[in-house]
């Protein structure tokens, strides 16, 4: 390969290198192919080492690459089509839900999660661990976060753990009438728990999606599910009208 000088322009060099890396990545590289170490990718296109990591965590932000451990940068196949809601209200764990329960614990919420269900600080909750598979990979992990109130008559003895426990704390919820849910979505990073489960490095870019369930006029329920970034599109209602996705015309041939 020969070496790419970057012209002088009003943009950030990174941004501008990002350009550049991106149509690379369509005329040069096929899905899953390794990129060059980030000396020879530098050496190339005349940058600094620096300016080089930001135009490739702007790319693995849009789903154009991805950081594999032990394997190094690699070009991300398209985005998959991920539904996170319906126009019908449903309780997780009902008929039709994508997710698998793996675990339940006993215990206090994070402190964002205590404030949406506006619990006592420290008070215990039962927290079930979810994930989601799609096309074989896994593509997300959700914490579920419901207080005792929410299922008064669940047995302490019966099931006391593990994906069992799961499935009861979901059986019981469904008792309730579902009065409304909400969702927000924003971007964040990879904590190192969900990063392993999701196979991704800590740091990460994901897309976290927050939904409350309300029932008897209060918050019954908050599910924090992670989503890989760099790998999904996300939908929302029925019909799609919203998504958050990559331009499928741009993708590596």
């Amino acid at each position: 390969m020969g070496t790419t000088q970057l012209e002088s322009v009003p943009e950030p060099k990174y941004w501008h290198l990002k350009t550049v890396l991106s149509e690379a990545l369509d005329s040069e590289f096929s899905v899953g192919e390794i990129l060059p170490n980030e000396r020879d990718l530098a050496a190339r296109f005349g940058v600094a080492r620096a300016t080089l990591r930001q135009a490739l965590e702007q790319l693995e932000l849009e789903g154009r690459l991805q950081r594999r451990r032990g394997v190094g940068t690699t070009v991300a196949p398209p985005r998959v089509g991920v539904a996170v809601g319906s126009e019908q209200h449903t309780w997780p764990g009902a008929a039709g839900d994508a997710w698998q329960a793996t675990d339940c614990t006993v215990a206090a919420p994070p402190a964002s999660a205590a404030a949406i269900l506006e619990t006592a600080h420290g008070e215990q909750v039962h927290t079930v661990r979810r994930s989601r598979v799609t096309h074989g990979q896994q593509v997300a992990a959700e914490l579920l976060y419901v207080p005792a109130s929410s299922v008064p008559d669940l047995s302490a003895i019966d099931a006391p753990s593990g994906a069992a426990r799961a499935r009861a704390v979901l059986r019981e919820l469904q008792r309730l009438d579902l009065e409304n849910q909400d969702r927000a979505v924003e971007l964040g990073s990879a904590r190192a728990d969900d990063a392993k489960e999701l196979d991704r490095l800590p740091g990460a870019p994901v897309l976290v999606v927050t939904t409350r369930f309300f029932a008897e006029g209060r918050t019954a329920a908050v599910s924090v599910a992670t989503y890989r970034a760099d790998t999904c599109r996300l939908t929302f209602g029925d019909s799609g009208g919203v998504e958050i996705h990559h331009d499928p015309e741009r993708r590596a041939s």
